[in-house]
């Protein structure tokens, strides 16, 4: 996380796209805690809450088409290939995908807020053949609802709590570069 935030407080909104592009795809980074930051950062003016959240929301969107389009285009040969090593046999997928047809564009949405999840659901959303613009419209609503969420945790938070100590050093790596 550390590296994470250096990054974000020298290339500011253009890392924050990376990160969380790159954490949607399914690189370990903490995306809850760096839009927290983010919020942070926005609540004592080192960064624009407006553009932090479109930023932060072309980021998540941008990570989860790229899993979307690795789904539909290698999901299926993958997984009837390589399943049976985690417990996925052909019959498992036919069930996934039932019940996927059946909650999945929520399960998009609402994924968001589970770690994990998150990464599968574009990936399965993908695998499945779910249409573009339906996968678009639900996979935006989660995004929106999770960037706006855990950016304004941030800055509704950063603004109440002293952390003077560590936003001077804060403003001291920013400024004096």
């Amino acid at each position: 996380m550390q590296f994470i935030q250096e990054m974000i407080l020298q290339y500011g909104y253009i890392a924050l796209f990376f990160s969380l592009a790159l954490g949607i795809i399914g690189l370990p980074i903490p995306d809850e805690l760096l839009m927290t930051f983010i919020g942070y950062l926005a609540s004592v003016g080192m960064l624009n809450y407006s553009i932090s959240v479109a930023v932060s929301l072309a980021g998540a969107m941008t990570g989860m088409l790229c899993s979307y389009t690795l789904g539909r285009k290698f999901g299926k040969p993958l997984l009837w290939k390589h399943g049976k090593w985690i417990k996925l046999t052909p019959e498992r997928l036919e069930k996934v995908e039932a019940w996927f047809q059946r909650y999945g564009p929520w399960t998009v949405s609402f994924g968001y807020f589970i770690p994990g999840i998150r990464h599968l659901t574009c990936y399965l959303s993908g695998v499945i053949g779910m249409g573009k613009r339906k996968y678009l419209l639900f996979s935006a609503v989660g995004a929106f609802s999770w960037c706006v969420l855990f950016i304004s945790i941030g800055y509704f938070i950063g603004a109440q709590i002293d952390f003077s100590h560590f936003h001077a050093s804060l403003m001291h790596r920013f400024f004096s570069k």
